[in-house]
């Protein structure tokens, strides 16, 4: 703030009034500092505890469920004659974990391409009722034997063929919903990891605070 004066000779000369300036003395910054690095390093440190336990959840349900399943890879020869080359690392292998569980939820898919051309369960839903349909029309009508026969047999194969791929998309799935637990639980183990060293940090930083603040000199 500026006042002016006025000088007897004429000349007007300005003073300035000081404005007081409030101090925040530094061991109460420190405390601050401290307090709220204590509260960041006991809620990384629950964090790390909690992403912890559940990386083991999906670690140990994953296992668990795979290993009751019995399934193993085919022999590295069988494999590779299928032209599964991709998979000879799994060769012989029990399937219990979740790497193994993608792998073989591939080497199925591999299988369900081959049973009717690529078509999936669904879209056989539409063949499998036209060709029962023709087979019944051809019942109705009186048709020869023969081509009631021909007719039921394709009948039966289109239902045997949606009955392996609703067992196959079936385990298929499966496996990659356990293929996508276990990814879930890699993921929280690398940030329960990180939760812990950020924790640890910002113990060292409080420590360091603490320190300070008992060094600091005291203000009035």
């Amino acid at each position: 703030m500026t006042a002016a004066t006025i000088q007897p000779t004429g000349k007007v000369e300005s003073s300035a009034v000081a404005t007081p300036i409030v101090g925040l003395p530094r061991r109460t910054i420190d405390a601050v500092l401290i307090s709220i690095g204590t509260v960041a390093a006991v809620v990384f440190a629950v964090a790390g505890g909690l992403l912890t336990w559940g990386n083991d959840f999906a670690s140990d349900y994953v296992h668990r469920e795979l290993v009751s399943q019995h399934i193993s890879f085919p022999s590295a020869e069988a494999l590779t004659t299928e032209g599964r080359t991709d998979l000879v690392h799994f060769a012989g292998n029990a399937v219990d974990t979740g790497s193994e569980a993608e792998g073989y939820a591939s080497y199925i898919n591999g299988h369900l391409q081959g049973i009717a051309d690529g078509a999936t369960y669904a879209d056989l839903g539409t063949s499998e009722r036209a060709a029962k349909a023709a087979a019944q029309e051809a019942v109705d009508s009186g048709a020869s034997q023969a081509t009631i026969d021909d007719l039921q047999a394709q009948a039966k194969a289109i239902t045997a063929q949606r009955d392996s791929l609703f067992r196959g998309e079936t385990l298929r799935g499966l496996l990659l919903s356990a293929y996508a637990w276990s990814t879930v639980g890699t993921i929280a183990g690398w940030a329960a990891l990180g939760a812990f060293v950020a924790a640890f940090l910002m113990a060292v930083l409080v420590v360091l605070g603490l320190i300070h603040h008992r060094r600091a000199v005291r203000t009035t």
